[in-house]
């Protein structure tokens, strides 16, 4: 896997951290916010690294896959958000998204 690939992940992993940072920073905590707004800053700027060498809809495609996959499965683990089958099966169905990119893309 090439170095834009990883920091593609690097970039989706990011969106997961800002988008579990949303869940606290409003609660007059700058220390999180301010993580929050580091995590978010990392995402773009690791996204835009790899849209250097990534077609742009992979790319975002894949972000945003990562972000919402991975923020779903953390809303079940640490907030007890349903685990029903549907929402189960529709992560699987987004990684599978995700997988199917990376398989077809052409680098």
């Amino acid at each position: 896997m090439s170095v834009h690939w990883w920091s593609l992940v690097l970039a989706g992993l990011f969106e997961i951290a800002w988008a579990m940072g949303f869940k606290f920073a409003f609660k007059n905590d700058h220390v999180v916010s301010a993580f929050t707004i580091a995590a978010m800053i990392a995402s773009f700027w690791f996204l835009w690294f790899a849209m250097r060498e990534i077609p742009v809809g992979t790319a975002y495609a894949v972000w945003t896959g990562i972000g919402a996959a991975g923020a779903a499965i953390l809303g079940v683990l640490l907030f007890k958000e349903p685990a029903t089958g549907a929402r189960i099966l529709c992560i699987a169905l987004i990684l599978a998204g995700v997988a199917g990119l990376k398989l077809s893309a052409t680098d």
